[in-house]
């Protein structure tokens, strides 16, 4: 394990295996840089790769961690995405899951270095509906963690993403809820990078730079909508999807499309 400090004194810690192009792993919500560890083994073989901690997950801190407005919560991650990128010598390309995704496809928007942009079912909603109910999600969200309950909070976003409840209610009598629970303030970040919750079309067709957009064959219509309206928006995008595949793609899966776009 390697560290590096961001903009606001916050440690980041990653992982560094591999030669060649750097890519940088961005995880999805409720998870940190082991759920990654299985694609940068693989993807090592052939380029050189940072998996790193986003900020109060695993072994990376939070200094500044409250209650904080999300344009504010979204700069602290990409000053931590830029401390990473700075790490792998000053630019690299990115690849991120479902609101990983999303934060990896801001900071390119932001300006930070990054040459080559994947994205793995990026959760963005597509209509009025889809925003209101995310923005209800937030407020339900923050209220919840102000009051202290990170379990419900864990279990509000599971319910968000459509879990089925025999899913939650095994979660929470399994040995993963306290981890669940301690990390559950950082919901506040994913959020925070989905911003109203739409698509935004905008800044992603100013993104001038080699893009992938990936998705999974067995994976649910509305991430699958949203991955094909991502790729249709960036200016220099291909779009593939993953025959078999559900939202939590198998390392064996992914590693080799992830090779062939940034490592070639």
């Amino acid at each position: 394990m390697e560290t590096v400090r961001s903009a606001d004194g916050t440690v980041i810690a990653y992982e560094r295996a591999g030669s060649g192009p750097p890519v940088v792993l961005v995880s999805a919500a409720t998870c940190d840089r082991s759920v990654n560890a299985p694609i940068a083994e693989l993807l090592s073989a052939h380029c050189a790769v940072l998996n790193y901690d986003r900020r109060g997950r695993g072994d990376s801190g939070d200094e500044a961690a409250g209650e904080y407005s999300p344009a504010l919560l979204l700069e602290r991650e990409i000053q931590d995405l830029r401390a990473v990128i700075g790490a792998a010598g000053g630019a690299a390309g990115v690849w991120g899951s479902s609101s990983g995704a999303v934060l990896a496809a801001e900071a390119a928007a932001a300006g930070l270095p990054v040459t080559r942009l994947s994205m793995w079912e990026p959760p963005y909603g597509l209509t009025e509906e889809d925003s209101r109910g995310h923005l209800e999600y937030v407020r339900r969200l923050h209220g919840l963690l102000a009051a202290g309950r990170h379990g419900d909070a864990v279990e509000l976003f599971f319910r968000a993403a459509e879990l089925p409840e025999e899913f939650i209610a095994g979660m929470r009598q399994s040995p993963m809820w306290a981890g669940l629970e301690k990390i559950a303030p950082t919901l506040r970040y994913d959020a925070a990078a989905l911003g109203d919750g739409l698509l935004p079309a905008g800044r992603l067709g100013a993104l001038r730079i080699p893009a992938q957009v990936l998705d999974g064959g067995a994976s649910v219509d509305i991430l699958r909508a949203a991955s094909r309206a991502a790729a249709e928006a960036l200016p220099d995008a291909t779009y593939r999807t993953l025959d078999g595949q559900e939202h939590n793609v198998a390392a064996e899966a992914i590693a080799p499309a992830l090779a062939g776009f940034f490592c070639r």
